[in-house]
């Protein structure tokens, strides 16, 4: 996979020309600053869609699922509309846009369920050698057996589709822990249960380059107090931030460990055209474990995947326009040479 002589790839003036390019998120239309509920989501998805604008191609909006569930005049579809409300809901717009034989940004549906699922993905991390948390997992409506999570002193339960630290919470004993997981079912949600690890954060963000994944420089979110849990809230600018500070990572020791289980993962993965790949490092021993994988990750200019595309030298529209024009090349290009054939 590389990690050194990564440039832009530009979008072809055939594709420029030709295309037309639905984008679809809930705020796509958004016009103000903070949303009540979804906080900087909304600027996020407001500055996608005008960074989009930029690329010369016709660009159709859309906010809700609605815009395919008939034939849409568009070519392309670039899906943000991952929170839908509903469980499972980040597959529905892929598998519209493949009931209509559109072609679309990201990974195919049961690519986006194996990374959404907390618990698949760890299964195959740990058939590809790539070290994670032990865990419990408790599907809604089975037995709840908290005897089944691992020992620990202090747990973290969350939402086994969550995104965001959307749901999450701590337990310190047996009875917290099992009211965690019912709240969590309460929610119509699995719950995931696994040891707090105290440490930091890397973050790998991965991107296509032609045709193959590339890892964009490693960033560490350090927090100044290691041991304290973030929220939904404080992620989406609704409450108060923890303190932390986010960094290039540039330990050879352990950045060589961790680019290896990229490396195995992403080919499990691929095509996803864009993601983010979480390691959580025990600020003890060094050791590193897998937190999760975030296909179709947030972009936004401010957070942690646009500052790792700026270390190696790409603005935030030579990084929109990379990662819509290698989607574009891979899908549509071949099309039309069969076509032409």
């Amino acid at each position: 996979m590389r990690t050194v002589d990564l440039a832009p790839t530009r979008l072809p003036d055939r594709l420029r020309e030709t295309q037309r390019l639905l984008f679809i998120a809930r705020h796509a239309r958004w016009t103000g600053g903070l949303h009540p509920e979804d906080g900087n989501h909304a600027p996020y998805h407001r500055e996608m869609r005008e960074t989009l604008e930029t690329l010369g191609m016709p660009l159709l909006v859309a906010d809700s699922y609605a815009a395919l569930f008939d034939r849409v005049d568009a070519d392309f579809v670039f899906p943000l509309l991952n929170r839908g409300g509903f469980f499972n809901s980040e597959m529905l717009v892929p598998l519209l846009c493949n009931r209509l034989g559109i072609p679309y940004l990201g990974a195919f549906p049961i690519v986006r369920g194996l990374s959404d699922d907390k618990h698949l993905t760890k299964l195959e991390a740990a058939a590809r050698g790539v070290p994670t948390a032990p865990w419990a997992l408790f599907r809604r409506g089975a037995p709840v057996e908290i005897e089944r999570c691992p020992p620990a002193r202090r747990w973290v339960i969350k939402p086994n589709n969550s995104s965001a630290s959307w749901g999450v919470r701590d337990a310190h004993d047996r009875a917290e822990l099992a009211r965690a997981v019912a709240e969590i079912h309460a929610l119509d949600h699995d719950a995931l249960v696994e040891p707090f690890i105290v440490g930091s954060d890397v973050e790998v963000p991965v991107i296509t380059l032609n045709g193959a994944p590339a890892m964009l420089p490693m960033m560490m979110f350090e927090q100044a107090d290691p041991a304290q849990l973030r929220t939904y809230q404080e992620k989406r600018d609704l409450a108060c931030h923890v303190g932390y500070r986010i960094e290039r990572f540039d330990d050879p020791v352990i950045g060589a460990q961790i680019a290896v289980y990229t490396h195995r993962l992403a080919e499990v993965l691929r095509p996803f055209d864009y993601g983010r790949f979480e390691f959580r490092v025990d600020a003890r021993t060094g050791d590193v474990r897998l937190l999760e994988v975030n296909l179709n990750c947030n972009l936004w200019s401010e957070k942690l995947f646009a500052r790792s595309a700026a270390l190696a030298g790409f603005t935030h529209a030579d990084l929109v326009e990379t990662i819509v024009a290698e989607s574009m090349i891979r899908q549509i290009v071949p099309a039309t040479a069969r076509n032409a054939a």
